[in-house]
């Protein structure tokens, strides 16, 4: 990777609060020589789009309804993020399908964070509240959060980074969300970003190494 920025796309399905971290990070000079250049959203008047224009930052909505198949809106997300020179997919709340079209396009180059730790609490089905329910309905001690490579299995993809927050007595699904997006998402994923900008995640049979961390 030449010394020229690492151009990153972010895929938006709502809010886009993990979108905000990664531009908080970023002023702060937190994701190496990564640069968000385009935040993709699934559906229109989502708030993420405002946090990307409020940061100037060029944002483009492709509505899976104006699709007519996975197939058809995979390849257009592809043509986008092509046309944009990406080199750094990140899904950040994207709830939207897609297929093969963009894992070949982008091999071992679409980041993930996922609010547990993998493998507990993943997998279909597995998204948001849903999360957060399932953990405090097992009783466990101790959720977190993953980021990971992500591969056309759901939330199977080699791990980068995991962190581990308490469960506190009394949790709800939205107190322990709100921990596990403030302790850890929003920590790790920035970090994750800034390890791939720098060159330093190297994944081989399924796992990720560190490179000189």
């Amino acid at each position: 990777m030449s010394n020229s920025s690492t151009r990153i796309a972010v895929l938006v399905s709502g809010g886009g609060t993990n979108l905000q971290a990664l531009i908080d990070a970023q002023k702060r000079g937190e994701i190496g020589n990564g640069e968000i250049s385009l935040v993709i959203a699934s559906k229109p008047d989502v708030y993420a789009l405002t946090r990307a224009s409020d940061n100037g930052i060029e944002s483009k909505v492709l509505a899976r309804k104006e699709y007519e198949s996975i197939a058809d809106y995979s390849k257009a997300l592809v043509d986008v993020m092509k046309n944009a020179n990406i080199d750094l997919v990140v899904l950040a709340g994207f709830l939207t399908i897609f297929d093969e079209q963009v894992y070949n396009a982008f091999p071992n180059r679409i980041l993930n964070v996922h609010p547990a730790l993998i493998p507990s609490f993943c997998g279909k089905g597995y998204y948001g509240l849903h999360v957060h329910e399932a953990a405090l309905n097992k009783g466990v001690k101790v959720s977190g959060a993953t980021v990971h490579i992500v591969t056309p299995e759901c939330d199977a993809g080699p791990i980068v980074l995991q962190k581990a927050v308490e469960v506190l007595q009394g949790d709800t699904s939205e107190t322990l969300q709100k921990r596990i997006m403030e302790q850890a998402e929003w920590k790790i994923l920035p970090e994750a970003v800034r390890l791939f900008c720098d060159g330093k995640i190297i994944v081989e049979n399924n796992r990720v190494t560190i490179k000189g961390e």
